[in-house]
């Protein structure tokens, strides 16, 4: 694609939260932050909250590969689950065995037997769940009784809740009171202003091997910020395709036009859902403009570059 036209090894702007291109943002540190703190006093449950794109899950990646040896670690990423799958998702993240036909009662048993002895190896044990917002009531009621279990001074089993929005809504029902009330320690993550998107912008780029200064100048960056209200997922969008654009063009600079004509092209930014028709068409040169100069080379590996090009701009 277009990693030899700007001289980087690769992708700048994929979706996958990598942590090599964690940037360090204000309210991203802040969040570790506050997780690191609560975690380390021993509480209960802690919440972090952002909205659809905003970096949670980067932020639980660094943060599971960043605990001490101290710690040990249980993460569920997808936790639309019913209580007793719930349960089993933590025991296996815990390495409990559970023999055929365990019911409740010996499941708690046995996740209780497993977390007294991390505690005796003067470890604590943490539950980190991801898109919190999925779990079903029945299960949410499931895992704060599955966290009753205590010594004098402090939790066996600490939980740290990252979802969007609506979990902030799911927990005020009457009916959760109870695990809210639990919850000690929480963030609500904020998205870039216009210089941390500039600055971020630059990092990724960077990190990716580009050696140039002013590929996405201030203006560029400006109208990306409006565009995507600065959430990180639809820069990353929005720059990989203006990149494309650029590449198409042969041009090594991304002007406004081709900002313009990313932010047309992606849903996300356009009211109501709603594409604007010229960026189609601006899109559909871009493409014709790459398969010619790819093709020309008669290389099978650039027609699959080309292929995954195109996925990229659906």
């Amino acid at each position: 694609m277009y990693l030899y036209h700007f001289g980087i090894r690769e992708l700048p702007f994929t979706l996958t939260p990598n942590t090599s291109y964690y940037f360090g943002l204000p309210s991203h540190k802040e969040a570790i932050e506050v997780l690191s703190t609560a975690l380390k006093s021993g509480e209960g449950f802690i919440k972090v909250t952002g909205e659809v794109g905003a970096g949670k899950t980067l932020i639980c990646r660094k943060l599971l590969n960043e605990l001490p040896d101290g710690f040990v670690t249980a993460y569920i990423p997808n936790p639309y689950l019913s209580p007793a799958e719930l349960r089993r998702s933590v025991a296996a993240e815990l390495n409990v065995k559970l023999p055929e036909g365990t019911d409740q009662q010996e499941f708690t048993q046995l996740i209780q037997r497993r977390l007294f002895e991390i505690h005796k190896q003067q470890k604590n044990a943490v539950l980190i769940i991801d898109e919190a917002q999925a779990l079903p009531d029945e299960s949410i009621e499931a895992l704060r009784l599955m966290t009753n279990l205590e010594t004098e001074s402090q939790k066996l089993l600490q939980v740290v809740l990252f979802g969007q929005p609506e979990l902030d809504d799911k927990l005020k029902q009457p009916k959760l009171r109870q695990l809210l009330q639990r919850i000690t320690f929480s963030y609500k993550l904020k998205l870039m202003d216009a210089d941390q998107l500039y600055q971020y912008v630059r990092h990724r780029m960077a990190v990716a091997g580009y050696r140039v200064e002013g590929l996405f100048d201030e203006a560029c960056c400006e109208l990306l910020h409006k565009a995507s209200g600065g959430t990180p997922r639809i820069v990353n969008v929005l720059c990989h395709k203006s990149l494309m654009l650029a590449y198409g063009e042969g041009v090594q600079k991304i002007t406004l036009n081709h900002v313009r004509a990313a932010i047309g092209d992606t849903e996300a930014t356009c009211p109501n859902g709603k594409k604007r028709p010229w960026a189609w068409l601006t899109t559909s040169l871009f493409i014709a403009a790459s398969v010619v100069l790819l093709v020309l080379t008669n290389s099978p590996e650039n027609v699959n570059l080309v292929n995954l090009g195109l996925g990229w701009v659906k």
